[in-house]
């Protein structure tokens, strides 16, 4: 299994390779936590949250990824495989944030859509 650390690592090797003018204005970071967090909406704990875009307040604009979340849904992966779903959230996040700065919500409605198929998924399979 990918320890907390190997993430950090992995995570790190990523950003650095991404193109240094899609950190302007992400003041906080990149941050890694090591908790899991699902999202409110899943049914029986199967939905979890990878990563998320902090787009303001009193902390800034900032990326937060989620070890343990990560750990739960690809666990079962090879690094390099983990490394490629990180690197795919991580991008994800980014392009909340480039959207963010341009005052655009395209990503924002696709993940909306995303959940709305979900939920009508789960309540037809009830």
């Amino acid at each position: 299994m990918i320890t907390l650390d190997d993430m950090e690592a992995i995570l790190n090797d990523i950003a650095e390779n991404l193109p240094k003018e899609i950190f302007k204005g992400l003041n906080g970071g990149i941050v890694l936590l090591p908790e899991s967090k699902e999202n409110p909406i899943g049914r029986s704990n199967d939905l979890y949250i990878l990563g998320e875009y902090h787009g303001g307040g009193i902390l800034g604009r900032y990326i937060t990824i989620y070890y343990g979340s990560f750990i739960r849904v690809f666990g079962h992966m090879s690094k390099e495989s983990m490394r490629d779903k990180l690197s795919h959230t991580l991008k994800h996040e980014f392009v909340h944030h480039l959207e963010s700065m341009a005052g655009e919500r395209d990503l924002e409605i696709e993940d909306a859509n995303f959940i709305s198929d979900y939920l009508k998924r789960t309540d037809s399979d009830s």
